[in-house]
């Protein structure tokens, strides 16, 4: 397929900027598989699509602020968006203004951190070298600012309250530079619900890195690669998931980035399996899910691996025709947006 057929027209009105107070109160569009329905409801209603004994599964990545404002060494000011450490103290980033920022251009963040560009990367990204990298994380987390995504707009003065809000309520493990969003509904109240009903409740980590959102950048889908992205499953989460197969009970993911953790296990041992690793599995349509049954996820942007993904899952007319519905019935989209329940 190409990625012309994942496009659809989304007036701006409709992009979420600020969340909503209570997590909870997002509306849920219901899509329901073997019959092709599509219907309305609230996020409050989750807990009432799952079974006694159904596994839900989170990803409990915590984002980092690694979006830093800085000045180089002419007195511009600077603005650098940390993707990956490719060794101590050196991190691939996306900047602003890239082309005025050859080897050996010097920046300074705040009083107490500074960079040297030391190499020039593919699609108009830098290397720099920090210095010192040894409290790097703690001066990050100190100057730097929450990495929303550009099609949500803030002042640049304006106080970083998304710095909590942009955050899942079982964040754990600091890594990402985006938050995997279907999680951003959940309360711990909602949580409590959940495991009340018999609903196992575990969760694996993967720290959502550039490759989430890049855009695809080629007409024919056979010919894309998303990213690798690093994953964790520890040994109760994968003893639960390899029961519940066994057992014939769903798996429902919370989030594109949870389904290609778990999918990307499944097809490297057959089994979900303790370790570290690198997912780089990349969903195209023709993939056959393995371990996921049920997914939650917010809408995502056209012409996205993400969009990609969910279609591929739900199918590509039950898809485009659940977006449709939800621009014609105003649904909020995006990050901070509503969510959609694929079951």
């Amino acid at each position: 397929m190409k990625i012309a057929d994942f496009d659809y027209e989304l007036p701006e009105k409709l992009i979420a900027q600020q969340p909503l107070t209570d997590r909870a109160a997002s509306r849920m569009l219901i899509v329901d598989r073997s019959s092709g329905q599509i219907s309305d409801t609230e996020f409050l209603k989750f807990q009432k699509f799952l079974h006694s004994g159904d596994t839900l599964v989170l990803n409990n990545t915590k984002v980092f602020p690694a979006r830093l404002l800085g000045i180089s060494d002419t007195g511009a000011k600077v603005e650098v968006f940390l993707v990956r450490e490719m060794s101590d103290g050196v991190w691939q980033v996306l900047a602003r203004p890239a082309k005025r920022l050859p080897v050996g251009k010097q920046i300074r963040f705040g009083e107490s951190l500074t960079a040297e560009v030391v190499e020039k990367l593919t699609d108009g990204q830098l290397a720099i070298d920090f210095t010192p990298p040894e409290n790097l994380a703690a001066l990050v987390d100190k100057l730097g600012r929450t990495p929303l995504p550009p099609y949500i707009k803030r002042d640049a003065g304006e106080v970083d309250a998304d710095r909590v809000r942009y955050q899942t309520v079982f964040a754990k493990n600091r890594g990402a530079i985006a938050a995997p969003t279907a999680g951003l509904h959940f309360t711990r109240d909602v949580l409590d619900d959940i495991r009340g009903k018999g609903v196992m409740v575990c969760e694996i980590t993967l720290h959502v890195g550039y490759g989430t959102f890049e855009p695809v950048r080629v007409d024919d889908l056979s010919q894309h690669r998303v990213l690798p992205e690093e994953y964790r499953i520890d040994s109760e989460t994968a003893e639960t998931l390899n029961r519940s197969k066994k057992d014939g009970r769903r798996i429902v993911a919370v989030g594109t980035t949870t389904t290609r953790t778990l999918e990307n296990a499944i097809e490297k041992h057959g089994r979900f399996v303790t370790e570290n690793a690198f997912a780089e599995l990349t969903v195209t349509p023709g993939f056959r899910f393995k371990a996921v049954d049920a997914l939650l996820t917010n809408f995502h942007l056209p012409r996205s691996s993400l969009l990609v993904l969910v279609s591929t899952f739900a199918g590509h007319e039950l898809t485009m025709n659940a977006y449709h519905h939800a621009v014609r019935s105003r649904y909020r989209f995006y990050s901070y947006g509503d969510c959609m329940l694929i079951v």
